[in-house]
């Protein structure tokens, strides 16, 4: 009779090849997602028209290239999106942060962190953002002259940094993490200890998220304005969200903690099992955030209190809603690794990292066609995604890069 693995080897059991077959391709999925998303803005039919460089409210940051021919479903889908991917995006970088912690020590996971995030947040911030806004220079009426660019982005009230946001505040979560590690050594036992239990009651995990979600989102959501990003210097973050996130990686922390493999990411477990349960659960959270929206911006809507309050719960549900039925769907259908997908999961970190200046280009590229907002995008978004993944395997050749990587 065979003793009980402990959380750590059954952890290790289940990454066969030292990947979890199911996580890792939800993981890829989210940076298509993340590549998507990018792509739609282009032709988002809201889109701001472009202004000129650095006027006040420097909306490029966020639109960089905007094409006149738009495609309505772009709309939708960016605003469903953002309701989930990149919470879910934190809650998978904190499912490993427990075994790193354990086989590591704090020293070895907080250099290795470093190595792995900081290195390329310079690299993301220092070059490839630049790159990435330059098309949003030249469409505002920007000379194509490098040292005018230059001298404009250096003269803006702070450092665009694109996609590379993301790096900076994980690595702060993950130096928070080994700092209460470091203080209290059982306080990873002790989050994997409220994950226990999750393959039989994925429920109760559920609602316990949503719960502390809307504690720490809420009031942020109710004292700073819509859609109001923090920023100090290259360190961007959105402003009533910081918490909200800090959240889900703690949650990846605790159920990473119990195991990946076994309690929630069980492939045989309940949240598997009923997987087209967690599909029907997001509908009426969108709806909620959807209307929210849309009343917000009528013509008389109700006061700005209630429109919080009901705009941040729906939030806070669709947000854990969408991200169960993600996870559950890839737990359930996912059980192997083939060789695209084993690539596409290799590369998905660099794709993140470099995606961002080939959908800006690519899209002010197309600017003169007239294939329509749709088009245009299924264009970019396969574009994008194959120039990010080849540029990606050849970076990864490079010894310190392929490390990183």
């Amino acid at each position: 009779m065979h003793a009980p693995l402990s959380a750590i080897d059954r952890s290790t059991a289940a990454q066969i090849g030292g990947r979890n077959a199911p996580i890792g391709a939800l993981r890829a999925f989210i940076t298509l997602l993340v590549i998507a998303h990018h792509t739609a803005l282009a032709y988002h039919p809201y889109a701001p028209p472009p202004k000129a460089f650095g006027a006040q409210p420097i909306l490029w940051t966020a639109f960089p290239v905007v094409d006149p021919q738009k495609f309505g479903g772009f709309g939708l889908f960016t605003l469903v999106n953002d309701m989930f991917f990149m919470s879910l995006m934190f809650f998978i970088s904190g499912l490993f942060v427990a075994d790193g912690l354990r086989a590591k020590g704090d020293g070895g996971f907080l250099r290795g962190r470093v190595l792995r995030l900081g290195a390329p947040f310079i690299l993301g911030v220092g070059l490839l953002a630049p790159l990435g806004y330059y098309p949003a220079w030249l469409q505002a009426g920007g000379a194509g002259s490098l040292p005018a660019f230059a001298d404009a982005w250096t003269h803006l009230p702070f450092w665009p940094s694109g996609p590379a946001w993301f790096l900076w505040v994980l690595l702060t979560f993950g130096a928070i993490v080994t700092a209460m590690h470091r203080v209290a050594p059982g306080v990873i036992d002790a989050l994997g200890g409220l994950a226990k239990g999750a393959e039989c009651k994925p429920a109760r995990l559920f609602w316990g998220l949503v719960a502390l979600s809307v504690l720490f989102y809420l009031p942020l959501a109710m004292t700073t304005p819509f859609g109001h990003w923090s920023m100090w210097g290259p360190f961007l973050v959105q402003t009533a969200r910081i918490g909200h996130y800090f959240v889900y990686f703690l949650a990846g922390v605790a159920v990473g903690a119990a195991g990946v493999g076994y309690g929630l990411t069980d492939p045989e477990g309940k949240l598997a099992k009923r997987w087209w349960l967690w599909h029907l659960a997001p509908i009426l959270p969108i709806i909620g955030g959807v209307g929210t929206m849309i009343v917000a911006f009528s013509p008389n809507p109700p006061p700005r209190a209630v429109l919080d309050v009901v705009g941040g719960v729906s939030f806070c549900l669709a947000c854990a809603t969408l991200s169960f039925a993600a996870l559950a769907t890839f737990l359930r259908f996912v059980r192997k690794t083939g060789p695209v997908s084993a690539s596409l999961q290799a590369n998905a970190y660099g794709m993140y990292l470099v995606h961002y200046v080939f959908t800006s280009w690519l899209a002010w590229l197309l600017l003169p066609q007239g294939w329509g907002g749709l088009a245009k995008g299924c264009v970019v978004f396969v574009g994008a995604v194959a120039l990010s993944w080849l540029t990606t395997m050849v970076l990864r050749r490079a010894p310190l890069l392929g490390r990183i990587l």
